[in-house]
């Protein structure tokens, strides 16, 4: 679902050693080693490629005390009122998705987490319309809570497939963005087992990247992969003082999107 994607999945959806497992009252069993492997070129399949390091025993202790109220990393940032507009590459059906800061918030598990609005439309019909709630503890690490979704087929409602909330029926929360990028580290975006298991790591720093909206510097590179969905591997890219401006399906599929239009919130 390029919505999610674009954000988390999108955008999304890191937690580093020496940041992260600091603040034990946020997260206790998070935090290991990175792993990857390689495309299983002789079976046309995509092995693991990410290793948060858990154990699959993922249990991050949430503290509402750990948390800050505003989201100012500099890789996903959600200044209220801020504006995204990512147009799909190379699509046979392309898609726009826009991405707004909303100045909501929603209690979730203690927290107050920022409401974040991305639409997704094919032509001038609606395909996806989400909630995704997100709040940043006290070291700068981004965490995603969960989505409200509502999604669409031939513009006509469909249901909510895709939606989750920590907290509720063994769903728990995960770090889209680290205070610190550090290539190789490996991490959970979210985990509703069965639903939502998205992964990501670090894969490259201090990147140059030229998008529709601009030429870019210092950007993160991450590569996400979904257990549930083992065969494809998105490649995303993240700007200073901007988030997300470009994913890339690498393994698995050819769909890719890219921003076109960024407005910054008022500051004010």
């Amino acid at each position: 679902m390029m919505a999610h994607a674009v954000l988390m999945d999108a955008m999304s959806r890191m937690i580093r050693t020496t940041g992260v497992c600091l603040v034990v009252a946020v997260v206790t069993a998070a935090c290991g080693s990175a792993g990857t492997t390689d495309t299983a070129a002789s079976t046309g399949t995509v092995a693991p490629v990410i290793d948060p390091g858990d154990g699959g025993d993922y249990a991050p202790v949430i503290d509402p005390a750990s948390f800050v109220d505003d989201v100012d990393n500099p890789y996903f940032p959600l200044q209220p009122g801020t504006r995204w507009e990512y147009e799909s590459v190379g699509a046979a059906e392309p898609e726009h998705t826009t991405v707004v800061v909303t100045g909501d918030r929603r209690l979730v598990m203690g927290v107050s987490t920022i409401v974040v609005r991305d639409t997704v439309t094919a032509g001038d019909q609606p395909v996806e319309d989400t909630f995704d709630w997100f709040a940043q503890d006290r070291d700068g690490n981004v965490w995603y809570f969960g989505e409200a979704v509502r999604n669409f087929d031939q513009g006509r409602f469909e249901g909510t497939d895709g939606s989750w909330e920590a907290g509720l029926d063994g769903a728990l929360p995960g770090i889209v963005m680290p205070a610190d990028p550090t290539p190789g580290h490996a991490y959970r975006q979210e985990f509703y087992e069965g639903e939502a298991e998205d992964l990501g790591q670090i894969l490259r720093t201090g990147q140059q990247e030229s998008v529709a909206f601009g030429s870019l510097t210092d950007v993160v590179v991450t590569r996400d992969w979904n257990p549930l969905e083992p065969d494809v591997v998105e490649e995303k890219s993240y700007a200073p003082g901007i988030g997300l401006v470009s994913e890339t399906t690498v393994a698995g599929g050819h769909d890719a999107a890219e921003l076109v239009s960024f407005t910054k919130g008022d500051t004010g």
